[in-house]
């Protein structure tokens, strides 16, 4: 079975549901000689005898009887596989690893994309992952993740390529009673940089989230002055319920004030340091559900208003 063309099998489907030879070369788009010919193909690799000749027809032996359920797994297995491999080239059926930061993870735009991407494209398998730039960056050159939503580029990147998605202001985050959060309407009192140079401040570790750490630093000194650091927090989210703790103050991406953490008020800084966010991926993988789901990243991205 290994060594014939499966066109002899959907040739005997053909004599065998049409019961006639001229029939079936009709419907398959071939003339009746070499149709006829080609049958005579397959029961000599069988060794058996498939059809009894009629006057006016073709009827099936036992064999041929026998034979006609198995031609027809095997072309309905052989059709099934074609139809899941263009599927997968697709980029709509497969499997999709998709790695974000936590701060990545709470701006809108990830959730806006992941939503549309399985709307666009149910039969894949989605798997969803939080780790740390480095980490992240670690797993797309093994393999392990597809795509990752990063804040910034770090260490070797020669094997990776960065999508620039949208870049937005980070916001000073004040505990409710600061002197700095009391200052005007929620929201509205713009806070200079240098206001912030006596404050405790804490950060999102630079281990996890090397991007953003560097901005605020960068954004500091560009002010004139270097940042007292109170504490590093493992996670963006700890920094916050620090904060709301009345322990510091801290700088985060303004997509975070969309958290409303009891305790906590968020206000705009002058000049504000920019947090960028950016897609990355393997080089040379963009196929299959990976390239679908840069599809929907340039979509999003053309639709974010300048932030």
């Amino acid at each position: 079975m290994a060594n014939i063309d499966v066109r002899l099998l959907r040739y005997f489907i053909a004599v065998a549901e049409t019961g006639h030879m001229t029939r079936a070369a009709e419907r398959l788009g071939i003339g009746q000689p070499p149709l006829s010919q080609q049958i005579r193909v397959l029961e000599t690799q069988l060794g058996v005898t498939l059809f009894e000749r009629l006057p006016r027809g073709m009827a099936l032996t036992d064999a041929g009887q026998a034979f006609l359920a198995d031609a027809y797994e095997v072309v309905r297995k052989l059709d099934q596989a074609v139809d899941d491999v263009r599927r997968v080239a697709a980029g709509v059926k497969g499997r999709l690893s998709v790695g974000f930061t936590s701060s990545a993870a709470l701006h809108p735009f990830v959730p806006t994309v992941i939503r549309a991407f399985r709307a666009d494209a149910p039969s894949v398998s989605l798997m969803l992952d939080e780790a740390s730039t480095s980490e992240l960056l670690d797993s797309l050159r093994d393999g392990q993740l597809d795509v990752a939503f990063i804040r910034q580029p770090q260490g070797d990147t020669g094997q990776i390529t960065f999508v620039p998605v949208l870049e937005e202001p980070m916001v000073l985050a004040a505990p409710s009673a600061h002197p700095l959060a009391l200052t005007g309407r929620a929201g509205k009192a713009v806070v200079p940089m240098t206001a912030i140079a006596a404050e405790k401040l804490i950060l999102y570790r630079r281990r996890t989230g090397q991007g953003l750490y560097d901005a605020i630093i960068a954004a500091c000194h560009g002010a004139g002055f270097s940042p007292n650091i109170e504490q590093e927090a493992p996670r963006l989210l700890t920094t916050l319920s620090l904060v709301a703790a009345g322990l510091g103050v801290s700088v985060v991406p303004a997509s975070l004030m969309r958290m409303q953490v009891e305790g906590i008020v968020y206000r705009p800084l002058a000049p504000p340091p920019r947090a960028p966010l950016y897609c990355a991926y393997r080089e040379g993988v963009l196929a299959g559900p990976t390239a679908r789901l840069l599809d929907h990243v340039h979509v999003a991205a053309r639709s974010v208003a300048p932030e």
